[in-house]
C-alpha cells in the first residue's frame, strides 16, 4: 500500500508541482523510482491476488469434503433406520 501511495504521490508531484523544475540528472532519477515504486505497487498486487485465490480454492475445498461427508452420515443413518412397519 505505500508503494502504492509513494507512486502516486511522486506521479502527481512530478506532472504538477516539479514539472520543469527538476534538474536533468534529478529528472533521470525521480521518474525511474517512480517507475519503479509503480512496479513494486503491481507485484504486491498480484502476490494478494494469488493469496486470495489460494485461500478461496481450500475453502472451497474444505467445504465441498465437509459437504460429501454430512451427505455420507445421512446416507449411513438412513440405511440404519429400519422401515416402515418394521420392515428393512
Amino acid at each position: 500500500m505505500l508503494a502504492l501511495f509513494g507512486a502516486a504521490a511522486m506521479l502527481i508531484c512530478g506532472l504538477t508541482v516539479l514539472q520543469g523544475r527538476l534538474g536533468r540528472s534529478v529528472f533521470i532519477i525521480y521518474w525511474p523510482v517512480c517507475f519503479l515504486l509503480t512496479g513494486l505497487a503491481l507485484l504486491v498486487a498480484i502476490r494478494d491476488f494469488r493469496a486470495l485465490q489460494q485461500q478461496a480454492r481450500r475453502e472451497q475445498r474444505d467445504l465441498l469434503e465437509s459437504t460429501l461427508k454430512d451427505i455420507e452420515v445421512e446416507a449411513r443413518r438412513k440405511s440404519r433406520k429400519p422401515g416402515r412397519n418394521g420392515q428393512p
